[in-house]
C-alpha cells in the first residue's frame, strides 16, 4: 500500500488564481456527501476500531469537526484583516477528549454537515477583493489567501478521507 504523507510535514505552495475559487469551494461543499456516501455501509463496530492505536474512522470524521470552528475563524481573521492566522492545536486535544466512538455516526455526520455549510455559506457571500486577502499562516510562516485557506481545507478534508479509505482496505484485510 502507498504511503500517505503526514499532515504536518505537508508544505502548500501552489497559489491557485482566483478563479479557482468556485471549484475549491465546490470540493469542500462536496465533503461531508463524500463522508457519508463512504461509510453508508459500514457497520459500527468496523467504524470506530483503532488499528495499531491510531483515530478509528468515525474520530476522523470527528476530527474534521473539530476543526470547523478554526477554518471558520481564520477566515473571518482573514476578512477582518488581520496579520497571522490563529494556531491549531497542534495536539487535537478536542479530538482525543470528544469521545467520538460513543455518538452514532448519523449525530457526527449531522453535525458535519451542518458546520461545513455554515462555512460555505460565508465563502459564497465572498468577493474577489475578500478573496486575495491575506495573512500569516502561523506553522506554515508563509502568506495565506482566502482561496489558499480554503484549499488547505479541502486537502486536509481529503487527508482523512484518505487515511479513512485506508482504514477500510486495512479492516477488509486487504
Amino acid at each position: 500500500m502507498q504511503e500517505i504523507s503526514k499532515w504536518f510535514d505537508r508544505r502548500f505552495t501552489y497559489a491557485p488564481p482566483v478563479g479557482e475559487f468556485p471549484m475549491i469551494v465546490e470540493r469542500l461543499r462536496g465533503t461531508p456527501d463524500r463522508v457519508e456516501k463512504k461509510l453508508s455501509a459500514l457497520p459500527r463496530q468496523l467504524m470506530t476500531e483503532r488499528i495499531q492505536g491510531q483515530w478509528s474512522i468515525q474520530e476522523h470524521v470527528g476530527h474534521l469537526i473539530d476543526l470547523e470552528d478554526l477554518w471558520y475563524n481564520r477566515m473571518e481573521e482573514l476578512l477582518a484583516g488581520a496579520e497571522v492566522l490563529t494556531a491549531a492545536d497542534l495536539t487535537n486535544r478536542k479530538t482525543y477528549e470528544a469521545a467520538h466512538n460513543d455518538r452514532p455516526i448519523s449525530d457526527i455526520i449531522s453535525r458535519f454537515r451542518g458546520d461545513r455549510m455554515r462555512f460555505i455559506r460565508r465563502l459564497d457571500e465572498l468577493d474577489t477583493p475578500q478573496i486575495e486577502a491575506s495573512a500569516r499562516h502561523p506553522r506554515l510562516d508563509q502568506q495565506m489567501r482566502a482561496i489558499d485557506l480554503c484549499l488547505f481545507v479541502a486537502e486536509h478534508d481529503d487527508q482523512h478521507l484518505a487515511i479513512i479509505t485506508r482504514t477500510q482496505l486495512q479492516l477488509a484485510g486487504l
